[in-house]
């Protein structure tokens, strides 16, 4: 099931820029491969994770139905083939910029949703990609823009704020999960009081948190937020044979790892693709949140987030460690565990005498981040933490544009 090595050449380069104002950086991933030929038929045998998790066990008790996760991210094609009915009526706090049908508009959110919920197309559903909760709903909520957004700028400058404006009003509109794929994790990291309050409070209403651990393994392992958050369930990446991905942050806050290289992700141009990042991660282990959230909905955001930790397989020697949490997560087993469990009262996390651990890194000499940051969306905390490259559906096209992921 090993997917066809992709050839190596470049075909562009990280872009390099800062995020003003309110002192956060935003980073993003940009893909570096060529695209390579792929069938539509195909897809679905790429799609390694899903043994990985262990779904074909899990979904003969759910697959998620009675579900909702909201997905905080650049907009969720809702026509795609393999979402079809799955996506609800969302919100966009971001109120401009691309629009449907424009390249640069919802290729990240679309990519997300499709891991957590997507349900196939054709035939059987048997093409396609397949999610882990492939009867969840899906509730996208906008909070960010596409990196090639031409109002990337503005949206930067003034809705600061959609980050923590989109936690609440998905935690008022049904969500029982929220997946964050995006962070900040710049040199210049710092928490936001707007966004720890908004968490809390999804929290307090019982709503489970998921975010990416950040993509910064080979550029210092700064602190990412909203993952350093207090009862965020924060996703490191591993590959198809549970080793960290060198790009994947290793830190305190990190709870479990999920797959995150080598992913099968869709894309509102209906070609599909194969890329990395923490942002995958984090849209596994959503999906793994809702199969449990279905089978026990009374369960609390804390005791979901104690059941994935306890039945985590493979864990690091010393049972944690900040490169994997507490191991690969195992929804199948967390849904047995689960049984045993008693729902308790909703309650957030609560603090410590340090503000999030020990807090941000302090800056190193030589360590800018004009040097690898990409800014996204301003306050919003946003940024794509995912790279890839294209999957053809067509037999021997080729294509030299830019597939999803710091787009």
């Amino acid at each position: 099931m090993n997917p066809t090595p992709a050839p190596t050449s470049r075909v562009g380069r990280a872009r390099r820029a800062a995020r003003a104002g309110l002192g956060i950086a935003l980073a993003a991933t940009l893909a570096l491969l060529p695209a390579t030929a792929a069938h539509a038929d195909g897809i679905r045998a790429r799609q390694w994770a899903l043994d990985a998790l262990h779904t074909d066990e899990v979904w003969r008790t759910t697959k998620g139905e009675g579900v909702t996760v909201a997905v905080l991210d650049t907009g969720v094609d809702s026509d795609h083939p393999d979402l079809a009915g799955n996506v609800l009526t969302g919100k966009d706090l971001i109120g401009f910029g691309a629009g449907p049908g424009d390249r640069a508009w919802a290729r990240h959110g679309t990519a997300m949703a499709g891991i957590i919920a997507g349900h196939g197309h054709g035939p059987g559903n048997a093409d396609g990609v397949m999610g882990v909760a492939p009867e969840a709903k899906i509730l996208p909520v906008r909070v960010i823009l596409e990196d090639r957004d031409p109002s990337r700028s503005k949206a930067r400058s003034t809705r600061g704020s959609a980050l923590a404006e989109g936690i609440r009003w998905a935690a008022d509109h049904g969500a029982d999960v929220i997946n964050l794929s995006l962070g900040d994790d710049s040199a210049s990291a710092h928490p936001e009081a707007g966004e720890d309050e908004a968490i809390q409070y999804a929290l307090r209403k019982g709503v489970s948190v998921v975010a990416s651990a950040g993509n910064g393994g080979e550029k210092g392992d700064h602190v990412s937020y909203p993952a350093a958050y207090p009862g965020v369930i924060a996703a490191t990446a591993v590959d198809r044979y549970g080793t960290r991905a060198s790009f994947s942050t290793r830190r305190w806050y990190t709870t479990v790892s999920a797959p995150g290289v080598d992913v099968i992700i869709a894309d509102p141009d209906r070609k599909y693709y194969e890329g990395w990042g923490t942002s995958a991660a984090a849209a596994f282990v959503s999906g793994a949140v809702a199969l449990i959230r279905s089978a026990h909905p009374d369960l609390t955001p804390a005791q979901v987030k104690r059941l994935l930790e306890d039945t985590a397989r493979n864990a690091p020697a010393g049972g944690r460690d900040d490169s994997r949490g507490f191991g690969f997560i195992d929804p199948a087993a967390a849904i047995k565990a689960a049984g045993r469990m008693k729902p308790e009262g909703l309650r957030s996390a609560a603090y410590g005498e340090k503000y999030f651990g020990p807090g941000p890194d302090e800056a190193r000499a030589g360590d800018d981040a004009a040097d690898w940051a990409a800014p996204l969306a301003g306050g919003a905390g946003g940024v794509l933490l995912v790279a890839a490259v294209v999957l053809w559906r067509g037999r021997r096209s080729a294509s030299r544009e830019d597939p999803p992921g710091g787009i």
